[in-house]
C-alpha cells in the first residue's frame, strides 16, 4: 500500500514538473514610419500550464498604453476593438496573435519602431507570473500572415 501511495506521489510531482508554462514563439511588431501613434505586435502563445489562462495585459518601453485587441466586422467594416477580459489561453492550446485577428496594440508610440530592431514585451496573465519576450521589428509580416491595416491612422473604438 505504502509502495503505490508513493508511486502516485511521485506520478503527480512528474505531472507538475511537466506542467510548463506560457510558451511564446515568432513576437514581432510591424515597422511604423515617423508620426504614427499605434502600432502592432503579434505571436503565438501556447499554454503549457496544465490550466486555463487569459493574457489580460502587456507593458514595454516602447509606448505609453498597450491593450489586448481583436477585429471586429462592424457592418461590413472591419474595426479594432479592446478585448474586455483578455484573450483565453484554453491549457494545452496555441493561440495565434495575427494580423486581422488578437492582437497587441500599442498605444501612444514613444518612437517609430524600425524594422530589424528588437524591444522588450512583458506579457501579463491572469494566473501565469508575467513573462518578458523580445519583439522584432519587421517591414513585412512572416510568410502566412495578412496584412494589418489601421495602425497608423484613426482608430475607431
Amino acid at each position: 500500500m505504502k509502495k503505490w501511495l508513493g508511486v502516485l506521489v511521485l506520478s503527480g510531482l512528474c505531472q507538475t514538473a511537466l506542467a510548463g508554462g506560457i510558451d511564446v514563439d515568432d513576437a514581432w511588431a510591424r515597422a511604423t514610419v515617423e508620426g504614427m501613434t499605434m502600432g502592432g505586435a503579434f505571436m503565438d502563445i501556447k499554454n503549457e500550464t496544465g490550466t486555463d489562462d487569459t493574457l489580460i495585459g502587456a507593458s514595454s518601453p516602447v509606448s505609453e498604453r498597450i491593450e489586448v485587441h481583436t477585429h471586429m466586422n462592424d457592418n461590413g467594416v472591419m474595426r479594432m476593438r479592446e478585448v474586455k477580459g483578455g484573450i483565453p489561453l484554453p491549457k494545452g492550446r496555441e493561440v495565434e496573435l495575427k494580423p486581422g485577428s488578437y492582437h497587441i496594440m500599442f498605444m501612444g508610440l514613444k518612437r517609430p519602431l524600425k524594422e530589424g530592431e528588437k524591444f522588450p514585451l512583458t506579457l501579463k496573465f491572469k494566473k501565469a507570473k508575467p513573462k518578458t519576450v523580445e519583439v522584432e521589428v519587421k517591414n513585412t509580416p512572416g510568410a502566412g500572415h495578412h496584412h494589418h491595416h489601421g495602425h497608423g491612422g484613426k482608430h475607431s473604438h
